[in-house]
Formats: structure tokens, C-alpha cells, sequence
């Protein structure tokens, strides 16, 4: 089974972030995956899925703070 890459965003501006984190999941295959490596809970990014692509994503923690948040952002079979 591959490994699941990262995608490392805290030495990326805040205004580049969400941009680079949607093109890297929209160039995912279905079943396909990478991991949100950032330095707070991207929380919010979690609402803009739900609200722009409700059932297309999957979204696990696997760590989870103070000082480092590591997201498993997942494209489902869903999307169109």
C-alpha cells in the first residue's frame, strides 16, 4: 500500500493556503488521499468542504494540536 504523502502548508502565506490545499484534492483520484500538515485546526477548511463539496470528502484526524495538526483529507467515489 503507497504511503499517504503530506502536504506541509505552515511555511506557506495564510492567503495561499486553502488555494494550495483544494488544487492538491482536486488532483486526487477517487480513494486517493494526502495529509494536512499545518500549525493550527484547520477547522474552518473543514466547514468550506462541507459547504462546497458535502459527501466528496473524507476528513481524520490523526494528530490533533497544540503545535502541529495532521489532517488525512480524502477524496471519496462521490464526486462528480
Amino acid at each position: 500500500m503507497a504511503q499517504t504523502p503530506d502536504l506541509d502548508v505552515r511555511s506557506l502565506a495564510p492567503a495561499q493556503r486553502h488555494s494550495t490545499i483544494f488544487d492538491t484534492w482536486f488532483a486526487l483520484a477517487p480513494g486517493e488521499a494526502f495529509v494536512l500538515v499545518n500549525d493550527h485546526d484547520p477547522k474552518p477548511l473543514s466547514y468550506q468542504f462541507a459547504a462546497e463539496h458535502p459527501g466528496e470528502y473524507t476528513w481524520d484526524y490523526e494528530e490533533n494540536g497544540p503545535e502541529v495538526w495532521r489532517v488525512r483529507i480524502g477524496k471519496t467515489d462521490n464526486t462528480a
